[in-house]
């Protein structure tokens, strides 16, 4: 989920242009008006140390119903999501939702099935901390206005807190692991007052703000609004359109560790909110999973207590 230009990622960029935008006077962190040097090589990474879990593993979707997860649906033409003023309320909770999220059987087993036609999200009511989260994703074939014919698009939201669509009338704040063809695991602020760090490089391939996560790169703020709104995976581990992925998801306080398909793809820190106190850690919350233009299948959702995070090495260090 991105603001304006969110997901529309192509996968060209000019150099120059790339620079001007990160030469940008509101870029934020140390080194602001740098954003990193060009990597000279993508990084193999890996994961160590990986925890043990201090409790039993328990299933967030009983495979057969939505026990535990409540719907929210954002407006009836996703095209208006991020106007200043949409000029018409969500949908929220008041329709039926069976038509946009459900269990349904597919390849022989149940699975949480979302239309991605309206937007919104399915969001557990689990107050989550220090966990190891795992699930498994699937595109299914369809997808829809106004993100018919741009990569697919969904999203695994944790942390979340606030309202009920507090951000563009379509979902609570929070962290989000993307799910997008191309882009699984970038991480994303959701909402305009949550922040966090992580380390960043440079890469004039990507669209706006053309950084790409890197182990021991840059320090940035990760700040919806600004040119550091986002941070690409350091690779695309996501298995073809059709092939079921896997994806853990590691949190302990304002710390997570992003992982597709066994392939650790990015890390963030200092996850924090901003208010009238001032930066508070975001420590702790629900998850979401995310409706934004694109089927999706889910299944296997489980999270099980961890103390300490996986940390991630560069392969042959």
């Amino acid at each position: 989920m991105r603001a304006n230009v969110w997901k529309i990622q192509a996968r060209a960029g000019r150099a120059d242009a790339g620079v001007r935008a990160c030469n940008r006077a509101d870029v934020t962190g140390p080194g602001a008006g740098d954003c990193g040097e060009p990597a000279a090589a993508p990084q193999r990474l890996r994961l160590t140390d990986i925890p043990v879990p201090t409790g039993k593993s328990t299933a967030l979707f009983d495979g057969r119903s939505l026990t535990g997860w409540t719907a929210w649906l954002g407006y009836p033409d996703p095209s208006i999501t991020y106007q200043a003023k949409p000029g018409t309320p969500p949908i929220g909770t008041s329709r039926d939702t069976k038509g946009d999220f459900a269990v349904r059987s597919v390849d022989g087993a149940p699975a949480i099935w979302v239309k991605g036609e309206t937007w919104g999200s399915l969001v557990h009511q689990a107050d989550l901390r220090d966990y190891h989260l795992r699930l498994q994703f699937k595109w299914g074939a369809k997808t829809w206005a106004p993100r018919a014919t741009q990569p697919r698009n969904n999203g695994l939201l944790y942390h979340t807190h606030g309202a009920p669509g507090e951000v563009f009338g379509t979902w609570r704040p929070s962290v989000e692991f993307e799910i997008m063809t191309g882009s699984t695991g970038m991480i994303v602020a959701v909402g305009s007052k949550l922040r966090g760090r992580t380390g960043v490089t440079f890469d004039p391939s990507l669209v706006e703000p053309h950084l790409r996560f890197r182990a021991g790169g840059r320090e940035i703020d990760i700040v919806n609004g600004t040119p550091t709104w986002n941070v690409e995976a350091a690779t695309d581990a996501e298995r073809p359109v059709g092939a079921w992925n896997t994806l853990d998801l590691y949190v302990v306080g304002d710390r997570a560790v992003h992982v597709v398909n066994g392939v650790p793809v990015g890390e963030v820190h200092d996850l924090a909110t901003i208010g009238p106190d001032g930066r508070q850690p975001l420590t702790h919350g629900r998850i979401q999973l995310q409706s934004e233009g694109a089927e999706t299948w889910f299944r296997a959702i489980t999270v099980e207590p961890i103390t300490t995070l996986p940390k991630i090495v560069v392969a042959g260090q």
